[in-house]
């Protein structure tokens, strides 16, 4: 596994997805991606008495249809690359004991889903394992008591904040498969420019965006043109121009095949939904789901994604931080050739 540039790593071996997993919430489920999704729970407390442990059944569903998908047990996985948004990443740690298999919790914000992605790929390419999982979730209402104020305030938001949507995203990466393949992932650095309101996620992270997406086709040599799709996780109606205009100032111009995951999750006009969609779910379920559909189908060739993490707590906020963010981009190709 070479290192191409200064952050970017090829996997020789070209490791695939065997199996995803997606599962949703009611209003992510009506959305226009809902077809996409492997299951949609219209239960938000899915059966649970609260809902860090409804985001912990979402984690832990996600990686339950993942495996029964791919026709892999739990015995067969060599380990576990999961995170999410909550203190000491509880859900992640909690799903991690269900599950019994080896582990290693990452905090990543929302780039958890492509760091996971990126860490599996690159454990599996190295063969340290033949069955790598990389997997997250995220709740609304988890995330708003959280690092905001509980829905039950009721306090007034401004439009450029985000709806954190609630739902869980899972990998299975091996040696061989039908694909897609993972080729490359660029491994994102920290940037801050200063901003601190926690409503402001989208101006926040697409600095970070910006540096992830330049960095790689500076590495790897390729241009826009190499790519049917670039995504970005969570950047949503404030962020996307923001990260569009500081890579153009770079002297790359990504035009129409620039997306956003939290765009693509909800329709502008559902209910309280804000500048569009975010947490660590929104990346992975649109990605797993809508985006790898695409490529089933013949849509998409080559895609890069690349999720956005804002690195802030609830205490850096309260202590007048700023707020640093890191982006992951992970290229997945269609079929069995690179």
């Amino acid at each position: 596994m070479p290192l191409i540039g200064q952050q970017t790593w090829q996997f020789d071996s070209k490791p695939v997805l065997l199996g995803t997993g997606t599962i949703v919430g009611p209003k992510e489920g009506k959305g226009p991606l809902g077809m996409d999704f492997d299951e949609i729970n219209e239960d938000p407390y899915f059966g649970q008495e609260s809902w860090e442990k409804a985001e912990r059944r979402f984690l832990e569903s996600a990686v339950e249809i993942a495996l029964r998908k791919a026709n892999v047990n739990r015995e067969q996985v060599d380990v576990l690359f999961a995170g999410d948004l909550l203190n000491q990443i509880i859900s992640a740690n909690f799903a991690a004991r269900t599950m019994a298999v080896p582990f290693l919790g990452l905090f990543g914000a929302c780039s958890t889903s492509m760091e996971g992605l990126a860490l599996a790929a690159m454990t599996v390419d190295a063969g340290f394992a033949a069955h790598a999982v990389a997997a997250t979730a995220s709740h609304n209402s988890t995330a708003e008591r959280q690092f905001r104020y509980p829905t039950e305030y009721g306090g007034q938001k401004p439009p450029s904040a985000q709806c954190t949507v609630t739902g869980g995203a899972a990998a299975l990466v091996g040696k061989n498969g039908p694909g897609p393949r993972l080729t490359h992932a660029t491994i994102g650095k920290v940037v801050d420019l200063g901003i601190k309101s926690p409503f402001e996620m989208g101006a926040a992270m697409a600095p970070a965006a910006a540096d992830t997406i330049v960095r790689h086709f500076r590495d790897t040599g390729r241009t826009p043109d190499d790519y049917d799709l670039i995504v970005t996780g969570d950047l949503s109606r404030v962020g996307l121009p923001l990260a569009t205009e500081l890579i153009e100032e770079q002297g790359i111009f990504l035009g129409d095949k620039f997306k956003d995951c939290g765009i693509l999750i909800f329709d502008p006009d559902q209910a309280e939904v804000f500048s569009g969609g975010s947490g660590c779910a929104c990346c992975g379920v649109v990605t797993y789901g809508h985006l790898l559909r695409r490529m089933q189908q013949g849509e998409l060739e080559r895609i890069l994604v690349c999720a956005t993490g804002a690195l802030l707590s609830p205490l850096s906020t309260q202590q007048g931080e700023s707020i640093p963010c890191v982006a992951h981009a992970v290229v997945m190709e269609r079929g069995s050739e690179g």
